[in-house]
This record gives structure tokens, C-alpha cells and sequence, in this order.
């Protein structure tokens, strides 16, 4: 994030931790000062420079993509920002319309599709919508692909970079399947919806707004209230194996029932990366990035374009690879246990 490093709308959870936040620098409540204090912009810094190490220790190549593109993900709970891009200043309101990207993936698959093998990046990332204790409309994205990386190679180089990054016990691993039937008692890949809204009204579990939810939402709220909270207490720990209806650009593993092959950490109950055994194959893609759209259409929120030169990029022959996502500003909270990711920025959106 899924608030997916990463997608879901900002969850219960996070507007109480969003009103419990505190200001660790007085300074900050000067129009000109910074929301961190010194002592956690240092640690940022020094955070930033082991995880390059780390991927230079491997023989990943940093690289930089477009922030501005004419192409972007598709995602029903991801929302980018859109960029009138003019040619007369005088009329700044005409001209094509270009995205702030809500993650390199596109731009990043293209340089595997190219020849890359092993590649890594550190920018910034933007979404609308998306404000509050673990969210900022602006953020620092870690993204990394590795070609020839199944599953299992994607959870162990992810594991690895938990346990250089915050120096925490060796980092555990959980089904999707296994977490709900601990905390929800109910099989998430077999439940319907009656089934799901039985045991959410079993647990206390508000259903959000009143309004209705599909198989989906349902799992997403059982996920955010009533599983999160109890991941990586003991240290850092791994979801893998969600639903095939939430695969996003995953490859869905052919069993019975069908999983995809997803994954995310989590530290002290926050979500901190998402992970994909890669999808390649374009003809997939453009069917989710239809029903996407269509999803979006629902909700009552824009279509976005589903043609892309990501789609051109996997016609022409995208390379099995595993990729990660990594909130850069979540990471630094949790390593500076902090409330909030506001804490941890030099000047988020309410202070930019």
C-alpha cells in the first residue's frame, strides 16, 4: 500500500494514528521550519545510504525514470495526479495531460523488457487522496526488479533488506490463507461475501460509510482491522499468497484455489512493501487494466488510459523478474519509532 506502499483508502486505524501524532521539532511550528527534527532527518540520511549500499553490495544498478509520464498504473484504489503539460504560459489550463507516477513500475519494466537485469531506484512517488499518518501526497518510493527471481527469491532478498535496513530478529512469513484463519477464523480464498460480513459482524467491525462492499472490500476491511495490527510485533514479517482478484500486475499461481503471487512486509502492524512475482504477459494486463477501469468507473472515479508503452514494452518480451515497492518514509518511521510519517519529512504536504 492494502494501503499499498502502497493502495487502499486511508483506513480507521490510520486517522486514530493520525490524531495522536506529535511534533518532535518546535521549530516546525514556524512557516519556514521543518516537521523532523534534525536527529531523524540524520537518521533518513543514514538509512538512505545503507540501502544503496545494499543494492550496490549486489550488483544492482540505480537508474531514473520520468516522474512526469503520458502513461500510469491502474489501480482502483491508486489515483494519480494529473499534469496539464502547455505550451503557452498564457494559457497554463491547455495541453495534453501527463501523470505524477504513483510508482516507476512502468518506466522501471521497460528497462528490464530492454535488457536490464538487476535494478534498483530511490524518487519520489505521488497520489492524490492520500493524506494522514502513514500517508503523504508526495513520497519516497524504493523500487527494485531482479530478473529470473521467482516467489521465494523475491521473499528472501526483501527479508534481507528488512533485517540490514532496521537491524531487527530474522524476519517470519505468513500465508494470506493462514493470517485470516488466526485472526478471522475464516478461509479468505473459499468466503463469500455473506461469509465475510458474518464474521466482520462477529468481530465488531464497522462496515466504512454504510455503503456496500464486494468480496474484496470485505477482505480489505477483515485485513486492516483485524489483522495488521497483530504483524511483525515480534519482529518484521511477510504476507504472501493473496486472493487472485487482488493479484494487480502479480502472476496468479494456478492452484485450487488460484493464488497471486503477492507479497507485503510488515513492521509493527504498518505495512512497509509490496511485492510481485511479475506479471508478463501483456494480453493479462490489458484485461485488468479493463476491469480496473471499470471498477474505477463504479466508485465514480476516472478512467485511466489503458494503452501504455508498459504494454508494448511486455509484447515485445518482459523477462520473469520479482519487484518491490518500499515506502522509504514508513521505513524511516518505524526505524525512528515514530507516530507518523509527517514526523520523518522535512516538509510534508502541509508544510511544503
Amino acid at each position: 500500500m492494502d494501503c499499498r506502499a502502497l493502495g487502499l483508502a486511508v483506513s480507521e486505524r490510520e486517522r486514530s494514528l493520525a490524531g495522536q501524532q506529535r511534533n518532535p521539532n518546535p521549530k516546525s511550528r514556524d512557516s519556514y521550519g521543518p516537521t523532523a527534527s534534525w536527529e531523524r532527518l540524520k537518521l533518513r540520511a543514514s538509512l538512505l545510504r545503507r540501502l544503496r549500499s545494499f543494492f550496490e553490495a549486489r550488483d544492482f544498478l540505480e537508474v531514473e525514470t520520468p516522474l512526469l509520464s503520458a502513461d500510469t498504473v491502474i489501480d482502483r484504489h491508486l489515483d494519480p495526479i494529473p499534469v496539464i503539460l502547455f505550451d503557452d504560459p498564457a494559457r497554463p489550463e491547455v495541453g495534453p495531460r501527463k501523470w505524477l507516477q504513483t510508482s516507476p513500475e512502468f518506466a522501471m519494466k521497460r528497462l528490464l523488457a530492454a535488457g536490464a537485469e538487476k535494478i534498483f531506484q530511490v524518487t519520489h512517488a505521488f497520489r492524490g487522496g492520500e493524506c494522514g499518518a502513514l500517508h503523504n501526497p508526495e513520497f519516497t518510493i524504493v523500487e527494485w526488479y531482479r530478473v529470473g527471481d521467482a516467489l521465494d527469491q523475491g521473499l528472501q532478498l526483501l527479508a534481507e533488506l528488512a533485517q540490514t535496513l532496521l537491524e531487527l530478529p530474522g524476519v517470519s512469513r505468513i500465508s494470506y490463507q493462514d493470517a485470516f484463519q488466526l485472526y478471522v477464523g475464516i478461509d479468505p480464498h473459499t468466503a463469500d461475501v455473506a461469509d465475510l460480513k458474518r464474521a466482520a459482524e462477529a468481530l465488531g467491525v464497522g462496515q466504512p460509510g454504510g455503503a456496500g462492499l464486494d468480496r474484496d472490500g470485505w477482505l480489505n476491511l477483515l485485513l486492516a482491522d483485524r489483522i495488521e495490527p497483530h504483524l511483525g510485533h515480534d519482529g518484521p514479517v511477510i504476507l504472501y499468497d493473496y486472493p487472485a482478484s487482488q493479484a494487480a500486475l502479480a502472476r496468479v499461481r494456478d492452484v485450487v484455489p488460484p493464488v497471486a503471487e503477492r507479497f507485503e512486509l510488515y513492521v509493527r502492524g504498518i505495512e512497509l512493501a509490496n511485492g510481485y512475482h511479475e506479471l508478463v504477459d501483456a494480453d493479462i494486463l490489458r484485461q485488468r487494466n479493463r476491469q480496473a477501469n471499470q471498477a474505477r468507473q463504479a466508485d465514480g472515479k476516472l478512467a485511466l488510459p489503458e494503452e501504455s508503452r508498459l504494454l508494448d514494452a511486455m509484447s515485445h518480451g518482459l523477462p520473469p523478474c520479482t519487484g518491490v515497492a518500499l515506502g522509504f518514509d514508513r521505513l524511516v518511521m518505524v526505524a525512528a519509532r515514530a507516530e507518523s510519517i509527517q514526523d520523518v519529512m522535512a516538509f510534508p504536504i502541509e508544510n511544503a
